[in-house]
């Protein structure tokens, strides 16, 4: 398997603050992102590889989901699929912002 590089939710702020350009993508069940997101796009994860067109190669993609395993996924599958992009995980997931 590949190796899958994080960004914690500091990295992402600190991402957003300096207006990095970046992509965002939700890898979650729509009923998981009609509840709570953090924005960004939404491609599920079991379409993520027919949608890869839709995720960025010319600038770093994180991916993100509840806890950071769907998202590593997302990220495999697309690299097995020859995607080559810039990946990153967003390490804890949404639950990362809970207290």
């Amino acid at each position: 398997m590949f190796g899958v590089k994080a960004i914690d939710l500091k990295g992402l702020e600190e991402w957003k603050a300096a207006e990095k350009d970046f992509q965002l993508v939700d890898v979650r069940e729509s009923v998981e992102r009609e509840s709570f997101n953090i924005g960004g796009d939404w491609i599920p994860l079991d379409e993520v590889v027919k949608q890869k067109d839709q995720v960025a190669q010319d600038k770093p993609v994180v991916f993100y989901c509840k806890r950071g395993i769907r998202s590593q996924v997302a990220i495999q599958k697309l690299k097995l699929n020859g995607h080559k992009g810039d990946f990153y995980n967003l390490k804890g997931g949404v639950y990362a912002l809970l207290p």
